[in-house]
Parts: structure tokens; sequence; C-alpha cells
């Protein structure tokens, strides 16, 4: 087994000559054979090997035995073995979490302080081949992303290093006879026994069906997750350059233009959308699924304009004509605003946008569109006011004298329903509506009369 993992680690280059690697060790076969291989391979490679065990404290006092095990088996063979009594159940009601993601998370924050500590650039762990079988068959049944297909990685970043996993190499059956071999005693967590755990059952009915037909079934998962980590690596970076393309970043939100991103090839529309996901979140949570992402395709192909789907973490997709607003403000409304408009001034607004309002001397011949607006003072009640739309809010054309609701020029300029409540709108002192920035002008915009002082708007992108 030796020969196989030594292989392993040259394959994907894990380890690097003189290093110290933190081995996480729970007193379990797995880890505990982790460990002893780890000692075969510490003078060939000159590595620096510190142990690392956590006591979750779930289990009282057989948990502290479990610990002072590892304790003994480490001063008996000159490990240097570093232990923590982390109360997880307290941490598990404070946030909310399931047992075993609480003790992961507190099993790794040790684990990165101890890296610190030893500088050291590895931390192994001791997950092995028919974990792999477990997780890749487990996230098939559930749903996952693409790349959670792949399963466990057999090397990732991890804090000022890498965490490695030279055990998916080879089976638990093969670390079990290991542990007979060198005569090691590994202490047994009753919990694995049960069928209470989706994976326990995974293990105890599905697996041996499959290692029937295939006795080196591990070896197998285990060539499909490199391949399909490899494949992940390249669609990725294509991904990564596609959603550039289609994205439009609104503040701190995001948007999607349906059109460009329906062009892109199907597995590069999934892709984009986990990436997008994965910004927005700052890491993929563990309730979202590939039905997710299928919903969010679905909303994005069909024909109506208009449709909405709540992700996890209130997250919300927002579809409206041609866009996809990924929002995380929806849940609780957007709350209006009025802001005095002073001059001269920038004053920021809070879609990511601001006026600017200056003096000029002369009529700005120029300046064109509806993004910039000519104030009269003395056609004008002053002062200028910005606030969000209201019911009923209806402005005077310029140059068709006539009137139009504000919902109308909304609908037809295609804004999205989010963006309406938060759109600037510029009123005089006495309510008359001089201009919705960037969609239309009133009647009341100051025409050219030679020289005179007016007051210039601009509406303009914060980053701009």
């Amino acid at each position: 087994m030796i020969d196989k993992v030594r292989a392993f680690i040259h394959r994907h280059q894990l380890l690097s000559e003189g290093a110290a690697v933190i081995v996480g060790v729970s007193g379990g076969p797995d880890s505990l054979a982790l460990l002893h291989v780890f000692l075969s391979l510490r003078d060939e490679w000159k590595l620096q090997v510190i142990a690392a065990h956590v006591d979750h404290m779930f289990r009282g006092r057989e948990s502290e035995e479990e610990m002072e095990f590892v304790k003994r088996f480490c001063v008996e063979r000159r490990i240097l073995c570093e232990t923590a009594q982390i109360d997880v159940p307290s941490f598990q009601r404070s946030a909310g979490l399931g047992a075993q993601e609480a003790a992961r998370i507190c099993r790794y924050r040790f684990f990165a302080e101890l890296m610190e500590k030893h500088q050291a650039g590895y931390v192994a762990v001791g997950h092995h081949g028919d974990d792999q079988v477990e997780t890749i068959l487990m996230r098939l049944v559930r749903g996952s992303t693409s790349k959670g297909y792949a399963g466990i990685p057999v090397k990732r970043p991890f804090h000022v290093g890498y965490l490695i996993r030279p055990f998916l190499a080879v089976s638990r059956a093969e670390i079990e006879a290991y542990c007979r071999q060198m005569g090691l005693s590994p202490r047994r967590d009753p919990s694995n026994e049960k069928d209470d755990y989706t994976r326990n059952r995974f293990r105890h009915h599905i697996v041996p069906l499959l290692r029937q037909e295939n006795p080196r079934l591990h070896e197998r998962f285990q060539q499909y997750s490199e391949m399909m980590a490899e494949d992940e690596q390249f669609l990725e970076e294509l991904a990564a350059d596609a959603l550039n393309k289609v994205m439009e970043k609104q503040h701190r939100d995001a948007a999607l233009s349906i059109g460009p991103f329906l062009a892109l090839p199907r597995p590069l529309q999934r892709r984009v959308l986990q990436l997008l996901l994965l910004r927005l979140y700052g890491g993929i949570p563990p309730t979202l699924t590939s039905v997710h992402i299928g919903h969010i395709l679905m909303l994005c192909e069909r024909g109506r304009p208009s449709g909405m789907i709540d992700l996890p973490k209130g997250l919300k997709v927002i579809r409206s004509y041609d866009r996809c607003l990924f929002t995380f403000d929806a849940e609780s409304g957007e709350k209006g605003y009025w802001f005095e408009l002073p001059v001269p001034a920038l004053l920021p607004l809070p879609n990511g946008y601001a006026i600017i309002s200056e003096f000029g001397e002369h009529y700005p011949r120029k300046q064109a569109g509806n993004d910039w607006f000519v104030v009269d003072p003395a056609s004008v009640s002053l002062p200028l006011r910005v606030r969000t739309r209201r019911r009923g809010d209806r402005m005077v054309l310029k140059g068709t004298g006539g009137t139009k609701k504000l919902k109308e020029i909304f609908i037809e300029a295609k804004i999205p329903r989010m963006e309406r409540d938060r759109w600037p709108i510029v009123e005089d002192a006495d309510g008359r509506i001089l201009w919705v920035p960037g969609l239309k002008k009133s009647a009341l915009e100051a025409q050219h009369r030679g020289q005179a002082r007016y007051i210039l708007l601009h509406y303009q992108a914060m980053n701009s």
C-alpha cells in the first residue's frame, strides 16, 4: 500500500521535499494509517510530520479517551502531536449548522492555526478511495454542480498552503489490511455502523453491490474524478471569459443579458451560472444544486418576459425582458429615497449612479441625449430634488406637449421592475417632474437663449 501511496503522491505532486505536514488524526483506521505511512515516508522526503487531533466534545469521556489514545500513539513514535478540545455543540447551536458541518469548520480552523504555527505547507487528511466512490454517488443522486460531480479533489489550496489526500489511491479494505499488518489498533466510531446517515447507507448497501461488479471500483471512480476535474478546469476558463461578456454589474447585484447568454453552448451556460453564483455568494452554498441551475436556465429560455425564482440564502433571480437580475435586496423591498440637489455638487445615488450639478454661463451645445439636462433657474422653483417614483407620477414630455405616466416610460424602455423602484426622478420645489435621467426629459428643459446662467445636470455611473 505504501508503494501505491508513494506513486500517487509523485503523480499528483502532492508534496515537496523538506516540507512540514500537518496530518489530521482522529484515531480511526484511515487517519491512523495515514500518519503511520507518513512516518515511513518521513526520511525519504525529509518531512517534518505534526499530528493534529480535535476533540469535538460530542461524546464526553469517550472522545477524551480518543484524544489520549492519539497522544500516546504519537509519544511512543516520537511524533509531535497538537490537540485541541473545542465545544462544537455550542458552536453548532449558535451558528445554526449541522453537526458534521460545524465539526468540520472547527477542525479546519485548528489546522489553519497549526499551519501558521509550524510554517507548514500541507495538511494531509485520510479520505480514501471508498470515500470518493460514496461522495460521487451521493452527489449524483442528490444533484450537484458539474464541479461537484468530480467528487473529492486530490489537492486544493488551503490557508497558506495545500490540503492533500494521498489515500484516494487506496480502498478502505487496503487500509484495514495495512492496520492489521502493522499491528495498529485504531479506535472505532460506533456512529459509522448506523444507517442513520446517508453516507453510511451508501457505504453498507450500495458500494458493496458495485464492488461485486468491479473489485477495483475505487480506482475507476478516482480516474473519473480526475478526468472530470481536468475538464472542469478547462471549461471554467472558457466560462470566466464568457461571463465577462454577458454579465452587467449593477452596484451589489449582477444581471445577465439573456440574448448573448443563450447564444453560448449549453455546457458554458451552466458553468457561467455557477461562476456567477460563486461570485455573488462568495462560495457555493451546500444547498445549491443542479436543480437550481436548471430553474435559472428555464427562466431565461421561456417566452414570458418576466418571472422570479428564489435561491438559497435569500438570493432572487428576477427576469425582466432581456435581462435576469440576481439580487439579495429584493427580500426586504427597495426603500424609496428623497434628496435635495444642491448646485454645484456630486450626488451619489443608491443605484450606483450619481447626478453631477454645476453652473454654466453658456448653453451646452455639445451635451445631448437623456443623460444631460439643462435647467433655467428662472423657469423652475428651487431647490431641485431627487426622489424615487410615486404612484400616478406623470410628466410633460419635451417636444410633444402631452403628458405621460412614468410607468409607461419605464415599460417602453424595458426597465426591470426592481430598477424602477431605485430610478431617480428629478423635480423642482413645486413637485413638477423635470427629468427621468437616462430616459426622458420634460418640456421644462431650458431652451437656448444666448447669454444666460444655466444649471447643468449630468447622470453617470459612479465608476465612470
